[in-house]
């Protein structure tokens, strides 16, 4: 297949290798995603094979340890350190028993290339300030500082359901959102999640909310949906951006979900590129 005729910068993309695992109680461990990339090296061939100019890259994570992801963050610091195609995001936990893990990591908030913070609930913890304790509470305070001080990006992992269901992330936006930007992964996770996002999402920005976005695993009718809405409206064109989420989704059926979306070729080149340009440029310090 050719590369696309356009300019990409992938915007959420993983980094490093995980051993297989018995995922829900299978009797043999598996490897999902069937390909993971092993360093940057193998990031590089993946970009140049599609055409990809730049990529943000994030820990590889899936199995059920919340330390597992943390081991994986110097490959992201050095891909970032040596190849100004990449950006990177440091990995942070939800959960106290990472705290430790926590102030490691945020010691690499201000190195080259590093952009973002990254978290998800899926190995624990929850983005709803009313299950906070009050050194969860603490905690979260202080990651969000971090982010603050650093101008970085909190990326947010979504599901439909379950501690990362966009509902919890839509009041960690209502406490946080408006000190920092927070990039909403998966636009809510699902059918559920993008109908209880899409609606909102222009009506946050208008109340002044930092919020950015992309459209990796929805289904069709969510980037179908918010895609004609931007059009229709011309509203928060600077705010969706093109992800492969590689390995766990898949580049091709992540591009054409956006391509083959009858919208105009203005908007998809800010998606495609131009906003993420726009976002990680004005994001981390300047070295």
């Amino acid at each position: 297949m050719e590369k696309p005729n356009r300019k990409i910068f992938d915007a959420h993309s993983h980094i490093g290798t995980m051993i297989p695992f018995k995922y829900y109680g299978l009797p043999e461990p598996i490897q999902p995603t069937w390909f993971e990339f092993e360093d940057a090296k193998a990031e590089i061939k993946d970009m140049d094979a599609f055409g990809v100019e730049r990529r943000m890259i994030i820990s590889n994570y899936g199995v059920p340890d919340s330390a597992q992801p943390f081991t994986l963050q110097p490959l992201v610091l050095d891909a970032c350190e040596h190849n100004d195609r990449f950006v990177g995001a440091i990995w942070t936990s939800p959960m106290l028993k990472d705290k430790e893990r926590n102030e490691e990591a945020l010691k690499h908030a201000g190195d080259k290339g590093i952009k973002a913070l990254k978290v998800t609930c899926l190995l624990g913890g929850s983005y709803k300030p009313a299950d906070w304790d009050t050194e969860t509470r603490a905690m979260w305070d202080h990651m969000v500082d971090v982010a603050e001080e650093n101008n970085l990006v909190y990326h947010m992992h979504t599901s439909p359901g379950g501690s990362s269901d966009i509902s919890n992330e839509i009041e960690f936006i209502k406490l946080y959102g408006k000190r920092i930007k927070i990039y909403v992964v998966h636009f809510g996770g699902g059918v559920s999640g993008h109908i209880k996002f899409g609606p909102q999402f222009i009506g946050l920005v208008k109340e002044g909310y930092k919020i950015w976005g992309d459209f990796t695993w929805s289904v069709g009718f969510g980037p179908r949906w918010m895609l004609h809405t931007l059009q229709e409206t011309g509203e928060c064109w600077d705010r969706f951006l093109f992800s492969s989420d590689t390995p766990w989704s898949d580049f091709w059926g992540e591009y054409y979900k956006l391509e083959g979306c009858d919208v105009s070729q203005e908007l998809k080149d800010r998606i495609f590129y131009q906003n993420a340009v726009d976002l990680y440029d004005n994001c981390g310090r300047k070295r």
